[in-house]
């Protein structure tokens, strides 16, 4: 029977019911991260899109699908963030965030490459990252995009959100007049929640940069070119509502957005339901990194089986598996350049790169069904000496989850391969490990990883 005075799950507690709505808002403040955009971007958005679709006349399902494909239109934006951060030369999250603040035309984007690319890399590295980009713009701009939209499409998917969903995610980077990308379609053939999504993304970004009046002269200017008209005609009538604007910047705007949801949009996700979201944003997580792919999995996988050998119930294990598998959340709000970077890091890009279980302490920690995993899932970079991060934490107040975590984290950091070298056998893992264990890792976890190895790992 697993008997630990750290254990901190409770196999009796029941999951209290929750909206889907309310839980993949909490999720969108890490897409915000992601894009480098003031946290509750998506939310507003989503307000600012839901009251154009009303407006519209659009009600029931159809309304649904325009809600979660504006709140999730960003799914995919961490997909590209690796590439963004090589083609430009720089913080990914800096680069997409001033990327959104261009004009519409295409010498903004020239000015962009001029003053933004490379600014703190070598001469001759900016020099060659501009050379290349303004040959070949066209192609690497439709490549960063098609990569996006249909990573986020197919996260859509993976959330058992309809197809309608998916489409309009997979066509927000679309123009009305045929330039956007990656398809170049136009008009009426680009879906509707693409285009509402579209406006709702331009009216945030202008207005939390820039203030309602840009915003408003932005859709204006946009209008018939990036935008469709229609639907800038009705922006402005919804915006020029009494109290819009002082909504948007209300401290409980996501729980009025969750008020906002048609009744046939209110989803009371369940524990597989809840697995299934987890496993989606594991996707979201890994593909930050060219390098990480199924490292989210993989960790939750190897934590469940050192679980299980422990004796841990099996109500507790999954719940351990949820927090292994967003155990990296926070990594979305550090840059590519950081996470990339096959040299040793400086002191200020340490201090960011450890900053990222901070950050998922505290996403985690915003979803009211995920409150326990929260601490759990951010501590695994602490250690039993007191000598991890981020709080210093030791072995009087390390949880045996954590430690279940962490020990999992560094096999599977350890066996997988990395652009800077080449996977390391797993014997040699567990001797690394080993060397660790009554420091960084703990020994019961040790020594049921060793059984869990022995057993074998699925493929």
């Amino acid at each position: 029977m697993f008997q630990t005075p750290f254990s901190i799950f409770n196999p009796d507690d029941d999951l209290q019911p929750s909206s889907l709505s309310e839980i993949l808002g909490a999720f969108s403040y890490a897409l915000d991260l992601t894009e480098g955009q003031p946290a509750g971007h998506s939310i507003r958005a989503c307000w600012i899109g839901t009251h154009v679709a009303m407006a519209l006349g659009l009600k029931g399902e159809v309304l649904r699908d325009v809600y979660y494909a504006v709140l999730l239109k960003d799914l995919g934006c961490s997909s590209n963030a690796a590439r963004v951060s090589k083609m430009f030369v720089g913080d990914d999250r800096k680069l997409k965030h001033d990327f959104k603040l261009l004009g519409p035309e295409p010498e903004d984007f020239g000015a962009f490459v001029g003053s933004a690319v490379g600014v703190d890399a070598d001469p001759d590295a900016r020099g060659r990252a501009i050379d290349n980009l303004s040959a070949n713009a066209g192609e690497i701009m439709t490549e960063i995009m098609a990569i996006r939209c249909s990573r986020g499409a197919d996260i859509a998917r993976r959330l058992r959100l309809s197809e309608d969903v998916a489409q309009a995610i997979a066509h927000l980077d679309e123009h009305w007049d045929g330039g956007g990308l990656p398809l170049g379609i136009a008009g009426t053939d680009i879906h509707l929640g693409g285009r509402i999504a579209l406006l709702a993304q331009v009216a945030d970004v202008f207005y939390t940069a820039r203030g309602k009046d840009a915003a408003i002269a932005e859709i204006r200017e946009r209008s018939g070119s990036w935008l469709d008209p229609d639907l800038c005609t009705l922006f402005e009538q919804v915006s020029g509502s009494r109290g819009f604007w002082k909504d948007l910047a209300r401290d409980d705007l996501p729980e009025r957005l969750w008020a906002l949801e048609p009744g046939v949009q209110y989803v009371t996700v369940d524990e597989d339901y809840l697995d299934d979201i987890c496993f989606a944003f594991g996707y979201v997580i890994d593909a930050k990194s060219p390098d990480t792919a199924g490292h989210s999995a993989r960790v939750g996988m190897i934590a469940d089986r050192i679980a299980e050998i422990l004796g841990m119930p099996a109500e507790s294990r999954r719940v351990l598996r949820r927090a292994a598998i967003l155990h990296d959340i926070g990594k979305l709000g550090v840059s590519s350049a950081i996470l990339e970077k096959p040299g040793k890091l400086n002191a200020e890009e340490w201090k960011i790169m450890r900053s990222h279980a901070s950050l998922t302490t505290n996403i985690l920690g915003q979803i009211s069904v995920m409150g326990e995993m929260a601490m759990v899932a951010g501590s695994h970079h602490e250690r039993l000496d007191g000598k991890g991060y981020p709080l210093g934490l030791d072995e009087r107040s390390i949880s045996m989850e954590s430690r279940i975590i962490t020990v999992a984290d560094i096999y599977d950091a350890l066996t997988a391969e990395r652009a800077y070298r080449p996977s390391m056998s797993s014997e040699k893992a567990m001797s690394i490990l080993q060397g660790e264990v009554g420091d960084a890792v703990d020994p019961q976890c040790f020594a049921a990883l060793q059984q869990v190895l022995e057993n074998g790992l699925p493929e």
